[in-house]
This record gives C-alpha cells, structure tokens and sequence, in this order.
C-alpha cells in the first residue's frame, strides 16, 4: 500500500512560564496520556539523558484509521533543551515513519506558547486529491490541538 504524508501545524497558549512548560512536557510519566483525557498506558523508557522510547498501548485508539480498535504505537523521542523543543518520532504503529516537532517560545514571564508541527504518514489504498489531503490535514490538526488543550488545562493545574 502507497504512503501519504500529512503535514500541519497549530499554537498553544500555555500558562506557565517555558521553562516549568518545558519540564512538565518533558518528563515522560506512565499516567501521560490520561491527563490529555485518553484511555492508554505508556511504558517508559529512558535510553540517555536526552532520548526515550515510549510504548503507548491504546484499547480503543481515538486517533487511528480505524477508530476504537487495539493500538500499540512506538515513538523515539529526542530532546533539545537548549533549544526548548523536541521530537516525537513513530518506530511502529498505524503511524509509523510520522514525526512530531513540539517547540515552546516565551511569551513573557507567566506564559509561553507550544508550536506544534506534524507530519503525519499514512498508509493509503490511493494517493489522496489536494482536496483530501486539506481536508486530512484539517482533522489531525484539530485532534492534536485539542489534546493539547487538555494538556494546558492539566499543567496548569499540576504546577499551582
């Protein structure tokens, strides 16, 4: 089956300075997924100071192709404190070969915000019209936005 790639991109406020922002998003946890108000478990593992493979385990995977069916996606990610970002590369799962940029920027001494960029790979039947491919775009934008809308909410509380 041919590969699609999906590219998009979003900003989210955060309302905590960057450098607790970037703490926070950076410290891999077992109970991640359920404070952006998903049912999954994460294994963790911490391969060097600044690499760690997570092993996200999803019954009913609200964001695949096939919505609600078992998922396991494996992801590489590399952190870049120097430079407040970090990547999110999928090793396996129905996204395999997708890569996530996450980049905190300060927006003064209380907040910061997230720029988020996706590029999403797919496995298509047909490689999709220009139309589809926004149309596509549009929805991993908005899923992914979304849960970090809940993340922002989490952190929030989490560092009051």
């Amino acid at each position: 089956m041919p590969l699609a790639r999906f590219t998009y991109g979003f900003r989210t406020r955060l309302p905590v300075p960057r450098r607790r922002a970037y703490e926070w998003a950076t410290d891999y946890r077992a109970s991640d997924l359920e404070l952006g108000g998903l049912r999954a478990r994460r294994r963790v593992q911490r391969l060097s100071r600044n690499l760690i493979l997570l092993t996200d385990s999803f019954e009913q995977d609200p964001f695949g192709a096939r919505r609600g069916a078992r998922t396991v996606k494996t992801k590489l990610v590399h952190l870049y404190p120097d430079r407040w970002s970090w990547t999110s590369t999928h090793l396996s799962g129905p996204a395999r070969y997708s890569q996530f940029l996450y980049e905190l920027r300060s927006t003064g001494g209380r907040a910061c915000s997230l720029h988020f960029t996706g590029s999403q790979v797919e496995q298509v039947s047909t490689p999709p019209t220009p139309a589809a491919r926004r149309r596509r775009s549009r929805e991993l934008r908005r899923e992914d936005s979304q849960l970090w809308a809940h993340f922002a909410v989490a952190i929030a509380e989490d560092l009051r």
